[in-house]
């Protein structure tokens, strides 16, 4: 898709070696919720070849790319494959645009062939992003990192306060259904679990969605290597691996009332990432996951119910909602329905765990998780 050649300034072009002719462009617009992104033909040095070109969103800070260099070259160090940052042709990580386009980030990586998928009901290829994951999470274990681009990547409990204050304001005391949804979520909240200070806070991806892995394109159900890494930081693997399922389990998607847990699809994705993971991870963590879905999802119903009230959330679907308003409510509603769901089968969904983590060779892999619920 050609594009006009004044998305890209001109600064930005000389930069990262992209042909100065707009009749020269290969410009292709790549799918990103966040950042701007498009596929292009730049040279820095080595001939023509593609590379990811990507204008930051302003949430993002421009040091997040020393924590992207950081963390992506020792994933090369031990072997994985991983898109890089290219430096620029001054030799730096990110270039800020002047002109019309003053003080917005640039930066270009390297280009990795392959498919993206936004859900999938396949559970060879869950499982198979499931040791993607796994691998990813045990060559970072021994990083001497320290962040210096810090975004939350949890804070449940600050959801949960934002939801309330957003229920006591006077647009909340006027929302009969925000306020019946806000109590139904706060109800769900009492018995929730989101203390995991037990464990080590590990470098974590931060958005492990499925659209944020790559599959290859000749073997779709393999997994090749994780992308979209402006959330990284150290958190703890619950909210990672619970998120993890909360997006690729649910068959319903985020965007209709009801929650269909898949529960297969969860067997597959703990045996996955099981087998890859090292066995220095303590399976009492990684079974925190069943805990950590249950929580990720009602931290999102909280999220998505203040942002129905406030009007504040930056995304919805105009084609198939009137109203930011009524998105965020479907969400929310959507996101309860999980939590509850899981909540339901916990006693399943820790025997599935139980089994997935069997082969590890551990006859109690639940010690601190067991007896909660």
């Amino acid at each position: 898709m050609q594009i006009a050649s004044d998305v890209i300034p001109p600064d930005v072009r000389a930069a990262y070696g992209l042909a100065a002719d707009e009749a020269s462009d290969e410009i292709v617009h790549m799918s990103s919720l966040i950042n701007r992104t498009y596929l292009v033909r730049g040279d820095l040095g080595q001939g023509p070849r593609p590379l990811v070109l990507q204008r930051l969103h302003p949430v993002f800070g421009a040091n997040v790319h020393l924590d992207i260099e950081a963390v992506t070259r020792h994933l090369e160090l031990r072997q994985m494959e991983t898109p890089r940052l290219l430096r620029n042709k001054r030799d730096q990580l990110w270039t800020v645009a002047g002109g019309a386009g003053e003080g917005l980030v640039w930066r270009a990586s390297s280009y990795i062939e392959g498919l993206t998928i936004h859900r999938s009901g396949d559970h060879r290829q869950l499982a198979s992003a499931a040791e993607l994951l796994g691998r990813f999470h045990g060559a970072l274990l021994d990083l001497e990192h320290e962040f210096v681009h810090v975004r939350p990547l949890h804070d449940t409990a600050q959801h949960l306060q934002k939801l309330r204050s957003a229920l006591g304001s006077d647009r909340g005391q006027e929302d009969a259904e925000a306020q019946e949804l806000g109590a139904a979520i706060l109800e769900q909240a009492r018995a929730l679990r989101i203390d995991y200070g037990e464990f080590p806070r590990r470098v974590l991806h931060g958005d492990p969605k499925l659209s944020n892995l790559l599959f290859h394109r000749a073997e779709p159900e393999r997994a090749r290597c994780m992308i979209d890494l402006d959330t990284l930081g150290r958190g703890y693997l619950a909210y990672e691996l619970g998120d993890a399922l909360r997006s690729w389990c649910n068959r319903a998607g985020e965007d209709t009332l009801e929650a269909d847990l898949d529960l297969e699809a969860l067997r597959a994705i703990l045996s996955g990432y099981a087998r890859a993971c090292p066995d220095s991870l303590p399976s009492a963590e990684i079974c925190s996951a069943i805990d950590g879905l249950e929580t990720v999802s009602l931290e999102l119903a909280s999220r998505f119910a203040a942002d129905a009230i406030l009007d504040s959330y930056f995304g919805w679907d105009a084609t198939r909602f009137p109203s930011r308003r009524a998105h965020n409510l479907v969400r929310a509603r959507g996101q309860l329905s999980l939590a509850r769901s899981v909540r339901s089968q916990a006693g399943a969904l820790r025997a599935i765990a139980r089994q997935a983590l069997a082969d590890r060779g551990e006859q109690n892999p639940v010690a601190s998780a067991q007896g909660r619920k």
